[in-house]
């Protein structure tokens, strides 16, 4: 019997073996997945809710591609067969047409828009006219003529669709294999022709991309602490990263706030950007052109600040989070206010900041000031002797420098955080004089296309990574004037500045590997081994994230900037780790940093020759201070956060007719109905039907 048992169970862990292997293959039959799909996600701040969503089962839509504006008619009123999801080609993702899907939303399932493989000549950027409006310094309190870009309009081309609320789905396709099936299921499914409606079965797209927070931060953050169960689920998480910085001679991190006799310069740039989808951020303008900018400045001091160190302290800084409100720059000006931070704001002498100076032209750049502070005579003093400084170091150079006006105010920079603690005597560098030259400010577009980087054709991926651009030496340029200039401004000798150049080797290596690929082998030689898994064979996406973790922008300007200042004590592997010269030293690691990396690797060998880098580089923390301070719906600082999701993803099926479902399902029911009654009948009748075949119970043998 119990053989027998064993049988059963064996044949019915088979049954369930094929069931599940031909269902799986009956899935893959019906659907088509999509490989690259990246989703707008929704985000939150302290007042609404921006972004794009799916239902819980995803939305499901009848394909279209959107031909003409035109056309926009059959999705909204015509057509027969709602919803749709919309297929659209880059040159119809404007404010025009997506406000229209928006509003006929019950008509619309979802939109995919085809990413283009080249940049479209008229410009686009989804991001807002005036960025960051409402937390920068130009406030009604401060100077009302100036507020809400009152004086100049910063983005002109700005169209706000990155701020605006979608109740359906919208992805980002590649322009490859995916979309080419879709727009062949299109044609040969979906089509109107000649007026004619088209006739099922019908294509159509399924997209999944539910967000589990609403409304704002105050009401996600309360759900976050709703605890109903043993493991609760978070609904969202704060925006933010950390910053980095170094500074040109040591500073004790141990012991924070003022620093007696410290006077520092504060030499600013920003790391991250964004665009309309959530995992697209080439930020090739807005953000890298400046950091790129900064990081070769910062290597082309590093011998003249000890052979001949000036008077001040130059501190390097690399904000993050600065697109969603200043996160980055307005925590660090709260840590200094609240002596959480290695020197405070009495220790800050001025700032110099380096924003969009990739695409200057007539060899110009302009020095940006703020016209309100310096009203204070002491300020204005010191603002006067940073510009001469600027033009002294531009005489005999490849790049001038002008004022665009005392008049207008600054554009949006992290040196309006400073400004808004306190008048700080500083400029702000730019290639724009008055509205942003960046045609593509905060867009997918904003890529090393956009900046003229490309490579002869023949050209090996090494090859690449050691080519000179055009862009290249043009930022080299701007390189040799910042730095040329912050050593003046630091105090240091008219005498050296012949000697403080920019490498271009070293500009054209970034761009490179921060724009074409990360995973090359300069980025492999200056991080450790467990940080290979950051390269990829893809450009950098720039979006700040959620705070958890660092993100790949700034481990990889942590550890370049740690390559380009400091120095490589002949100290061993585990010695360097626990930060330390040697057993016996316990107090280098207040001043410096010791990181082991990967080294370069010998010919005919796998294993590389790590070596120590000893720098005065660190992290702080880029947390708005509305979420430590529990400010949720706080007008002073950032609020943003960043929902969650489970599931992002999209396939393709055809799908039949109402009627034909029906009839399908009223089969099936018949079918079940039938089989119940057989079955009943079968039962009740079983002693009739069986008996013949049973022996008699006192059948002997």
């Amino acid at each position: 019997m119990e053989l027998q048992s064993n049988k059963w169970m064996i044949n019915l862990l088979v049954c369930c073996f094929f069931i599940g292997v031909s269902c799986n293959s009956v899935e893959k039959k019906i659907y088509i997945h999509l490989n690259y799909t990246v989703p707008c996600v929704r985000l939150l701040n302290a007042t609404h809710q921006i972004g794009c969503q799916s239902s819980l089962s995803g939305d499901v839509g009848v394909l279209h591609v959107l031909e003409s504006e035109e056309n926009l008619d059959w999705v909204l009123r015509t057509g027969r067969n709602p919803p749709y999801l919309v297929i659209l080609e880059y040159p119809l993702f404007t404010r025009s047409v997506m406000m229209k899907l928006k509003n006929g939303s019950s008509r619309v399932a979802g939109v995919a828009v085809v990413a283009p493989n080249t940049n479209p000549p008229e410009g686009f950027s989804p991001h807002t006219s005036c960025p960051n409006e409402n937390t920068g310094v130009y406030t009604d309190s401060y100077d009302p003529a100036l507020a809400h870009c009152n004086g100049t309009v910063w983005n002109p081309l700005g169209n706000g669709l990155s701020y605006e609320e979608y109740d359906f789905p919208i992805f980002s396709l590649k322009d490859d294999n995916d979309t080419r099936v879709i727009r062949q299921c299109y044609f040969d499914h979906n089509r109107a022709v000649n007026g004619s409606t088209p006739q099922y079965p019908l294509c159509a797209m399924q997209l999944y991309s539910h967000m589990s927070a609403v409304t704002d931060t105050a009401t996600c953050m309360r759900r976050n602490d709703l605890n109903f169960s043993i493991s609760p689920e978070m609904v969202c998480d704060p925006l933010g990263d950390y910053n980095v910085w170094a500074s040109t001679r040591p500073l004790n991190n141990t012991v924070k706030g003022h620093k007696m006799w410290e006077s520092v310069v504060i030499a600013a740039a920003r790391l991250d950007s964004r665009s309309f989808f959530f995992d697209i951020a080439p930020g090739a303008e807005s953000g890298v052109s400046g950091f790129v900018t900064l990081l070769a400045a910062a290597h082309a001091l590093k011998n003249v600040t000890q052979e001949a160190p000036p008077n001040r302290t130059i501190l390097y800084t690399f904000f993050q989070g600065e697109t969603f409100d200043y996160i980055g720059s307005s925590r660090l000006v709260y840590d200094m206010q609240n002596n959480q931070f290695t020197v405070d704001l009495d220790n800050v002498h001025s700032v110099v900041e380096v924003g969009q100076v990739g695409l200057r032209a007539d060899s110009k750049l302009w020095l940006h000031s703020d016209p309100v502070s310096r009203k204070n005579s002491s300020v204005n003093e010191e603002v006067m002797k940073l510009i001469d400084n600027f033009q002294s170091a531009a005489a005999g150079g490849r790049v001038s420098v002008e004022e665009p006006g005392f008049s207008q105010p600054l554009p949006p920079s992290s040196f309006q955080r400073f400004l808004r603690a306190r008048p700080i005597p500083g400029v702000v560098i730019e290639d724009h004089q008055s509205a942003f030259t960046n045609r593509f400010y905060e867009s997918m577009y904003d890529t090393a296309e956009y900046l003229n980087i490309s490579y002869p054709s023949h050209l090996t991926a090494e090859e690449q990574l050691e080519f000179v651009t055009d862009t290249a030496q043009a930022l080299t340029d701007v390189a040799t004037l910042v730095a040329r200039a912050l050593y003046m401004q630091a105090g240091g000798l008219e005498s050296q500045l012949s000697s403080i150049r920019a490498d271009p080797q070293i500009v054209t290596g970034m761009l490179y590997g921060f724009l074409v690929r990360s995973n090359n082998s300069w980025f492999q030689q200056i991080v450790p081994s467990d940080l290979m898994s950051h390269l990829a064979d893809r450009p950098t996406n720039f979006y700040v994230g959620v705070h958890q973790q660092s993100s790949e922008p700034t481990l990889l300007v942590q550890y370049l900037l740690a390559n380009l200042t400091g120095n490589t004590p002949n100290i061993t592997q585990n010695d360097c780790q626990n930060q330390r010269e040697d057993e016996k030293d316990t107090e280098s690691k207040h001043m410096y940093t010791y990181m082991w990396v990967q080294g370069t690797a010998p010919p005919n060998s796998t294993k590389r020759d790590g070596f120590c880098v000893r720098s005065t580089v660190r992290l702080s923390k880029a947390l708005s201070p509305a979420f430590d301070l529990q400010e949720f719906t706080s007008k002073e600082y950032s609020t943003w956060t960043e929902s969650r999701w489970k599931t992002i993803k999209g396939r393709i099926f055809l799908v039949a007719s109402h009627e034909l479902e029906m009839l399908t399902l009223g089969v099936g029911v018949g079918i079940l109905i039938s089989s119940l009654l057989i079955t009943y009948i079968v039962s009740s009748k079983a002693d009739m039907l069986f008996s013949a075949g049973r022996e008699p119970a006192n059948a002997t043998y």
